[in-house]
């Protein structure tokens, strides 16, 4: 069902299974910093962020797992490096102030 609704979601938006990874990390990334009083630099974000790629990989490789017989860890890495590459930069780049002038 869950791989439906991705296939279902592909097809709306016409992006690829990369593209909307790091989105969804974006957006995850802004809706947890918008709540939280430090915003852009708050831990909570990222840690966010980190859990739900993790987390989102280890149910995708159950997946695998079962279907495939194997976990494809090479395609889970990127996955996870795809979720989280953006929002680390702007957690980075909040942190250590580079927009300040």
């Amino acid at each position: 069902m869950l791989s439906e609704w991705h296939q279902q979601l592909q097809r709306i938006t016409h992006l690829s299974s990369n593209a909307l990874a790091i989105y969804f990390g974006l957006i995850i990334f802004f809706v947890v910093a918008f709540c939280h009083q430090r915003q852009l630099k708050s831990n909570y974000a990222i840690w966010a962020v980190i859990l739900l790629a993790v987390g989102v990989e280890l149910f995708n490789a159950r997946h695998d797992i079962l279907d495939k017989g194997y976990w494809r860890i090479g395609q889970s890495l990127q996955h996870i490096i795809n979720v989280l590459l953006l929002p680390l930069t702007l957690w980075f780049m909040a942190r250590y102030r580079v927009w300040k002038g």
